[in-house]
């Protein structure tokens, strides 16, 4: 993908987030990045292909998001700590308007984000938890594939919850209590010292 056609993907997913998808039309897409619709479909064929191409572009840059964090060489906590910033943007950044357009008019499209989502969500998961065990950082007789499913259907539940506003839901404290509440199940004593460490430096960073 060039960089000319990622940079117009990019402003277009803007749209959509910000207007949802099925009100935003080929020539309002246009207009606002200010080009011609001529040279808009030199890049795509239709709507259907453009949303297509937002979606694979939204979906590479998520991936890249998780790698970069599971290159960094952290400890399994620590590797926590940075994936639920990356989590809390995403749920920031969801628009319910667009996701509605999104599983009514390009199920497929849908199903593929959704089920991208769940699979990098579970894989990372159980990486980080297997990882966390051979530090000694996790309870050794923890089922991994358990606390992975149970990690993507609580982050799940999080995107669609009805309990609690938006501002408390991306609220730093709020995101932060549920990540803490997972580590806190799964930690090993070893695990809680390192937990308690590490939230004492959160603390006195935000002091």
């Amino acid at each position: 993908m060039n960089e000319e056609l990622k940079n117009i993907l990019t402003k277009v997913g803007c749209l959509y987030k910000k207007y949802g998808i099925k009100s935003v039309t080929m020539d309002d897409i246009s207009r606002e990045l200010g080009i011609s619709k001529k040279t808009l479909y030199q890049y795509v064929q239709d709507k259907n292909e453009l949303v297509g191409h937002v979606i694979n572009l939204a979906i590479e840059n998520q991936i890249n998001a998780f790698d970069k964090i599971f290159n960094l060489g952290l400890n399994a906590i620590d590797e926590i700590f940075e994936v639920q910033k990356v989590l809390r943007q995403m749920i920031r950044d969801n628009n319910p308007s667009e996701e509605y357009d999104l599983k009514k008019y390009y199920p497929d499209q849908f199903q593929k984000i959704l089920t991208i989502k769940r699979d990098q969500i579970f894989s990372h998961t159980l990486a980080n938890l297997k990882k966390g065990k051979a530090e000694g950082l996790y309870r050794p007789e923890l089922n991994e594939e358990i606390i992975a499913k149970i990690q993507w259907m609580r982050v799940q539940s999080t995107i669609e919850n009805q309990i609690f506003t938006d501002d408390e839901l991306i609220s730093p404290q709020s995101f932060l209590e549920v990540f803490i509440y997972h580590i806190r199940g799964i930690a090993s004593d070893k695990g809680i010292k390192v937990l308690e460490k590490k939230l004492k430096e959160l603390e006195s960073n935000n002091n």
